[in-house]
């Protein structure tokens, strides 16, 4: 039952990012990538690690995109765009602590769970990749090279993965 659930849930993501609207705050092709990811380091038996930086990257890319969607369709309230992080998180981490993928005390490394690890630097190091993006942009007023959009977010995520690859190798 939990592998269709990932399967569906994998599936509903990938076709949902391929129906969004053109002007994102993260573009579709980038979190289509980021699912992939995903998908592809479990499939792989990658390392929980790495799939978290995956998951990290795409928690703060639907956060993105929500925060854009509600900013066109002017839905404005008190701490909205905190709300919505904190959503988005808990959306993630319940499920996946429920389902005991996160808490097992033998799936850690530095002392903290490898998917909550993971998703942590993930979330990180991915929206400072787009807030680089968004300098580089308005500094000189476009993209510096085609597709910069998803390949700075998405190639900082690849990096970080052959980091962490070489570091929790056994």
């Amino acid at each position: 039952m939990q592998k269709y659930l990932k399967y569906f849930l994998g599936a509903l993501a990938f076709t949902v990012s391929f129906q969004a609207p053109a002007a994102q705050a993260q573009c579709p092709i980038c979190t289509a990538a980021v699912i992939g990811g995903v998908g592809l380091a479990r499939w792989l038996k990658i390392d929980d690690t790495i799939s978290g930086l995956w998951i990290g990257g795409l928690i703060v890319a639907m956060i993105l995109w929500t925060i854009n969607w509600s900013n066109r369709r002017k839905i404005m309230f008190w701490a909205r765009d905190i709300i919505i992080v904190i959503a988005y998180y808990i959306l993630v981490i319940l499920p996946l602590y429920y389902y005991k993928l996160i808490g097992h005390p033998f799936n850690q490394f530095w002392g903290v769970d490898k998917i909550l690890l993971g998703t942590i630097i993930g979330s990180i190091f991915f929206y400072a990749a787009y807030l680089q993006y968004e300098n580089i942009k308005r500094k000189h007023g476009k993209a510096q090279f085609p597709f910069q959009k998803v390949i700075m977010p998405v190639g900082t995520l690849l990096i970080l993965s052959l980091i962490f690859w070489f570091l929790t190798r056994s």
